[in-house]
């Protein structure tokens, strides 16, 4: 959450010669509202069953940069969709989203008292899920979306493996 993803999914996606997809953006095409609307009418289970249907139909594609929200990775059976490519892991400190963050009312799981405290509980509760992609690039404050791009780019041989020809 604020770490990037659709933007630096973006440049990926255009590097690459690659479509994009945003699977918040599908949902919220899909159900006719906003994920803070789906949150507040019809709660965060029924958010994540339509999220899994997104991810379940755009893993079928291929040459396809996929920006999902942070918590797919909570129900199990989505790590089968996004094993069909490449899992990067955008990771920022917690100081640096609450800053990108701060003011953001778009955020249903930050709509509490206290956003920050908020922010660092659900960071602790994904922080092993996260750690089960493929490809983590720590983000700093000062890295721009072309630079963490090109990181991405570089690591990304790292991590692939070649087929024998």
């Amino acid at each position: 959450m604020g770490v990037g993803k659709t933007t630096i999914g973006v440049k990926l996606a255009t590097e690459l010669g690659y479509r994009f997809v945003d699977t918040d953006a599908l949902i919220e095409q899909l159900a006719g509202h906003t994920i803070s609307h789906i949150f507040a009418e019809s709660g965060e289970e029924n958010f994540r069953q339509l999220e899994t249907k997104v991810l379940s139909e755009v893993s079928a594609y291929q040459k396809l940069v996929i920006a999902t929200g942070g918590g797919i990775i909570l129900n199990k059976f989505n790590w089968s969709y996004l094993r069909h490519g490449l899992v990067i892991w955008l990771d920022a400190p917690v100081e640096v989203l609450i800053q990108r963050l701060q003011g953001d009312l778009t955020r249903p799981l930050l709509q509490q008292t206290d956003p920050a405290q908020a922010l660092q509980t659900i960071l602790g509760q994904r922080k092993s899920l996260y750690a089960q992609a493929d490809l983590q690039i720590r983000i700093n404050a000062e890295d721009t979306p072309e630079k963490i791009t090109s990181r991405i780019i570089a690591e990304i041989p790292s991590v692939m493996k070649l087929s024998a020809d």
